[in-house]
Formats: C-alpha cells, structure tokens, sequence
C-alpha cells in the first residue's frame, strides 16, 4: 500500500545512521516530507542524498540548539506532522563501573534529549490534525540485562515518558513506543564487532526467532505508528524483538 505517509510533514532525530535511517527510508517510499536531525551532519546529508529532505544538525541534549531545529524543520516543510526520536546511544556498563558523569551522559540523550525534542516540537504539532510520536526505546525498557543498568534506566523512562505523553495529548496527538530487540546497527557493532560471530550469535541465541532484527524490521513497525492506520492506537509500547519479551 503505497503513499501511507502521504503529505505528512516528519521530523526524525538520528537520521544518519541505522533505524532512523531505514525510517526515514521508509517514510520517504510512503510519500513523506522529511527533515532529518543529526549531530551528524555528514551521515544525515547521505541519508537525505536517498530520501530527500532537509538537513538540521542537532545536538539533542542542547534545548536551545533543539529548539532552533525544529524552527528549521517546521519552516522547511511548513509544519510538523510527526515525529521520530531515534537519537540514542548504547550503555554495557556494569553498574559499579559506572561513574556519575557516564549515567548522566545515558540519560541526557536518551531520556532528557527524548524530552526536550518532544517539547520543542509540541507547538507544531497540535496544529496537525491526527500528528503522532514515536519515541524508540529499547527491549530493556521492558526486561532487565546485565551491563544494563544505565542503558535500560533511561529507556524505561522513554517508555513511561511516552505513555503520559500519550494521556495529556489525546486526542489531538498519538503517541508510541517502539521497543527494538538487539538490532544490527552501528551502534551495535560498536559494543559487537559483525567478524566477532560467536558473541553475536550467543546474543541471538537469547531470541526465540535465533537472529538479531536489522533496522528495517523496526521501521516497519514505526511505520505502522506514524500512519493513520494506527489511528486507534496510542499509548502502547510495541516490542519488536524477535520473541525476547516472551522467550
């Protein structure tokens, strides 16, 4: 079913890499507008040389840089519709490893960099009839890993964040998140090596389905959210993982 995005206006942070990147992919197939967020700029620059769009570097933990953005990205496109936060970076830390300044990193891009886009975005988006959120958490938002401690903290925040958002939005704003399974991203691959096979299997072998996701899989259940076939659904935290959440 093409053009499910048709005429939607969608702000996507971390568009340069991984599931932004296959999202915005994604979007644009379905005949979205994109503006593509990035502390990046180099690697948002080659998603959007694939999907068009404009390109706003960001810094997501920096409210006054957000806020700027988004001015640049509702002006390009003459408004939001809606909004994708991927920004996120990866914690394996064992928690007595962990020094207040790591946590705090963690959490002020996933977590606070979630709110502060989310915000600044907010004006723009309740001029939007049927506008949508989807906030990327993670699968250790919902079951507890070691070396996850940091990693997993801020992303049940993003999750319950997500889920007030969606109860002080409605009815005029959706909002979603997606729970990813280890997925092949770079962000991976910088915690695995792809030519350490034998760790990487051991981490699929935890899955029912005996593979990591790739970042299509989760964009197509980002997808889902963004478009009004998922008129019907908000507040829900959708895991995409390969059966881990029940294996």
């Amino acid at each position: 079913m093409a053009g499910r995005l048709s005429g939607r206006r969608i702000v996507i942070t971390g568009a340069g890499s991984g599931i932004g990147r296959a999202s915005a992919q994604a979007f644009a197939r379905e005949g979205a507008s994109l503006a593509l967020l990035d502390q990046n700029e180099a690697a948002a620059k080659a998603t959007a040389a694939e999907t068009g769009g404009i390109v706003v570097p960001v810094d997501v933990t920096d409210a006054a840089d957000v806020e700027k953005a988004l001015e640049r990205a509702a002006a390009y496109m003459g408004g939001i519709d809606g909004l994708l936060n991927s920004a996120g970076i990866l914690s394996s830390k064992s928690f007595g490893s962990i020094d207040p300044e790591h946590w705090r990193k963690v959490l002020d891009v996933n977590l606070t960099g979630t709110f502060l886009v989310c915000q600044a975005a907010l004006p723009y988006l309740l001029k939007a009839p049927g506008a949508a959120i989807v906030n990327i958490a993670s699968g250790q938002a919902l079951l507890p890993s070691l070396t996850g401690s940091a990693y997993a903290a801020s992303k049940a925040g993003v999750m319950m964040f997500t889920k007030c958002l969606a109860m002080e939005l409605a009815p005029n704003i959706r909002a979603n998140t997606i729970c990813p399974g280890a997925t092949a991203t770079p962000m991976t691959d910088n915690e695995i090596p792809p030519e350490d096979t034998a760790r990487r299997q051991k981490l699929a072998d935890a899955y029912a389905m005996k593979r990591l996701c790739v970042p299509e899989d989760i964009a197509n259940g980002i997808l889902y959210l963004m478009s009004n076939e998922a008129a019907a659904v908000t507040g829900i935290a959708l895991a995409v993982d390969n059966g881990r959440t029940y294996h």
